[in-house]
């Protein structure tokens, strides 16, 4: 930049000073033939260059302004004598200047033109120049202004100045560099440093550090990379902290829920073990069906505490295949009529005269409907009816589960399918609250979502879609 900024200073301060000096001087010539050829001729009688005269000219042109030289040219350009050059040997050639810079001079004398220097040849060098005609003999006064002893003290003069504006620029560059250099690293690092907090807000544990306005950035595609990532390691990390919160509740639950039924057992094992010879038969029958109910309550609860771990480990895999699913409900209503008998409920199938096979896994709709119809004869009242009703769609087939239970509030409604949440049932033994969940899980599994309508005093329904087999092929 120094160099570059040098060497336009020099050409800008020469062409400068160049310009200058031909406009001052522009009338130098007609002042000289005005001056010297009114009284004299610069030719001799014999036709000669009049000497005398051109070196009276130069005397005095000198002793003005060494940097001129003064050239009598004729009609054609050719050079008639100059002092500054060698005439001694007539027979050597003389030189010739190009008249088109001289007629371009003389055309327009405000007009900045070079001409040719006839004692360096290829270079061109101001003048000012005029035509003359005396005794019939026409020619013109070609002066160069910077003459070769100029350029030689420019010369000397340029390595001086060269040197003490290389050290002024090359510093005042150096300083003007790194003013520019540190404006522009804190311009282009202000994003970086911006990432760099958040980057380290996030390390130290503050979850939440996010980059604003990341799309906007100079560093976009890292802030927005950033901001992805923290969020799925936030979201990671909430999902661990609720898993060991889970944990922790099931293991208090699971520790309260299991306690119960094994108390029970213990406790009518032990009053059989020391009253067996004084008990009764029938005494007998009673404690062995309370053991029986039980230890049947506690298989209950670690079968579900298995399924659910299955399910929340992503474990299970599903294999779907075509059934129909009034099938598996009127096996299901089978299954439950007696227990449905004892407690006074009836259970009732409603489906269309025309069904589409659906596409699912047998084992895990089982298991769903399983849950709900338990929940639906848990919650319903004394002479109620548990609806299993089938509605057919061109795509899929919704299947829905109304018990005539006391409701759910909207609130416990929000709630009712997350793990460890239960309704009260009609006075009887609580689970651990996972059946919902369960169902929940496995339900979408199947990508569809279980639904739950409820008015307070009237019932529940449970409702969720599975897509008709030709809609799924």
């Amino acid at each position: 930049m120094s160099l570059v900024y040098m060497l336009l200073t020099f050409f800008l301060v020469e062409r400068f000073y160049s310009q200058t000096t031909q406009r001052l001087n522009i009338n130098v010539a007609n002042h000289l033939i005005e001056e010297k050829f009114r009284d004299a001729s610069p030719f001799l009688e014999n036709g000669e260059v009049n000497k005398a005269l051109f070196d009276d000219i130069m005397h005095d042109m000198m002793s003005v302004n060494r940097a001129i030289e003064v050239y009598l040219l004729n009609e054609t350009g050719e050079i008639l004598y100059s002092v500054v050059l060698d005439h001694s040997n007539p027979y050597k050639p003389l030189k010739k200047v190009s008249l088109v810079p001289v007629k371009q001079f003389l055309a327009n004398r405000n007009r900045y033109v070079l001409g040719e220097d006839p004692r360096e040849a290829n270079k061109r060098k101001i003048f000012s120049a005029a035509a003359f005609e005396k005794n019939n003999r026409k020619g013109y006064i070609y002066i160069i202004l910077a003459s070769q002893q100029f350029h030689e003290v420019c010369a000397t003069l340029f390595k001086d100045y060269f040197v003490a504006l290389s050290l002024r620029s090359t510093l005042i560059t150096m300083v003007f560099a790194v003013l520019c250099g540190s404006l522009l690293v804190w311009f282009l690092t202000k994003s970086l440093r911006v990432v760099i907090y958040h980057v380290n807000e996030f390390r130290q544990g503050h979850w939440c550090s996010r980059i604003p306005a990341a799309a906007q950035s100079d560093l976009s595609v890292l802030a927005l990379t950033f901001n992805d990532m923290a969020q799925t390691i936030a979201n990671h990390i909430q999902e661990k902290e609720a898993l060991m919160r889970f944990r922790k509740e099931l293991i208090a639950n699971v520790a309260h829920d299991l306690r119960t039924p094994l108390t029970a057992i213990r406790g009518y094992v032990e009053t059989l073990t020391m009253r067996e010879e004084r008990m009764e038969a029938a005494d007998r029958r009673e404690f062995m069906a309370v053991i029986e109910k039980s230890a049947l309550h506690l298989t209950n609860l670690v079968n579900h505490l298995f399924e659910y771990a299955t399910l929340d480990a992503k474990k299970l895999h599903l294999n779907p295949e075509p059934f129909y699913i009034n099938d598996l409900l009127y096996d299901l209503k089978e299954r439950y009529t007696l227990l449905a008998k004892e407690r006074n409920i009836q259970i009732a199938v409603e489906i269309p005269p025309v069904m589409s096979p659906v596409m699912a896994d047998v084992k895990l709709m089982e298991r769903v409907l399983q849950n709900i119809i338990e929940n639906a004869l848990k919650f319903s009242k004394d002479g109620g009816i548990v609806f299993l009703r089938v509605l057919t769609g061109q795509t899929a087939t919704k299947i829905q589960i109304e018990d005539a239970g006391p409701g759910i509030s909207e609130q416990e409604s929000q709630r009712i399918f997350k793990r460890l949440e239960q309704g009260a049932a009609r006075g009887e033994e609580k689970g651990i609250g996972l059946g919902l969940a369960i169902v929940k899980k496995i339900i979408e599994l199947h990508g569809s979502e279980v639904k739950l309508k409820s008015r307070l005093g009237v019932g529940t329904v449970f409702e969720f879609d599975l897509p008709n087999y030709q809609n799924a092929n």
